[in-house]
């Protein structure tokens, strides 16, 4: 399940949206509880647990201090 959860800062994408941190929260809350989908009597301690995921990824990306990019020159070709 984990498996699809995708890196969300630079470089690896520009900007998450509020929809892939949602979507990774989900992933995460799933297999941790060991199910994909909640029952009745658990799915209020379900959506909690992926609202509060998303809020501490959204914490997280806005608080990381990356390292620019390494600089790439330019590859010239010979002909």
């Amino acid at each position: 399940m984990c498996r699809s959860i995708k890196t969300l800062r630079p470089p690896y994408v520009d900007e998450a949206t509020s929809e892939d941190v949602t979507a990774a929260a989900l992933q995460y809350v799933r297999k941790i509880a060991g199910m994909r989908k909640p029952s009745a009597a658990n799915q209020e301690a379900f959506d909690e647990a992926v609202a509060e995921v998303a809020a501490a990824t959204e914490h997280l990306l806005g608080h990381l201090q990356l390292r620019p990019a390494p600089r790439r020159d330019p590859v010239s070709s010979v002909g």
